[in-house]
């Protein structure tokens, strides 16, 4: 489907055009939340705007691949807001682990949405 392409042709773009910064990596835990953990690096594309008003974020995961191979759409009940986030180079297991993450709370659900190979 033409619009499919037309979206992850947009997705690639602001990749390769921004520079990404990992500011929680693999193994970090959230700066106000400590008991959170962050099994797969985590970040944001220099020089774009999210929902919250920060970079958009990316879950740069441990395959050589820059090429987002997922999104995931959150819905955040505590600040009230939903975003997309960039899965980059994830394997099939960070997948899940991200995927897991944004559903271990009552407060924040998130569903997957994968690349489909071209």
């Amino acid at each position: 489907m033409k619009y499919d392409h037309d979206f992850w042709s947009a997705i690639d773009t602001l990749v390769s055009s921004g520079k990404i910064v990992i500011d929680r990596p693999k193994g970090s835990t959230h700066p106000r939340f400590p008991h959170i953990r962050y099994d797969v690096d985590y970040g944001y594309i220099e020089n774009t705007t999210s929902m919250d008003g920060d970079g958009i974020d990316v879950w740069k995961g441990s395959l050589s691949s820059v090429n987002v191979n997922a999104i995931i759409c959150t819905v955040d009940l505590l600040k009230r807001d939903s975003e997309i986030k960039l899965l980059i180079g994830c394997t099939e297991d960070e997948m899940k682990t991200v995927c897991d993450f944004h559903n271990d709370s009552e407060l924040m659900k998130g569903i997957l949405i994968r690349r489909e190979v071209e």
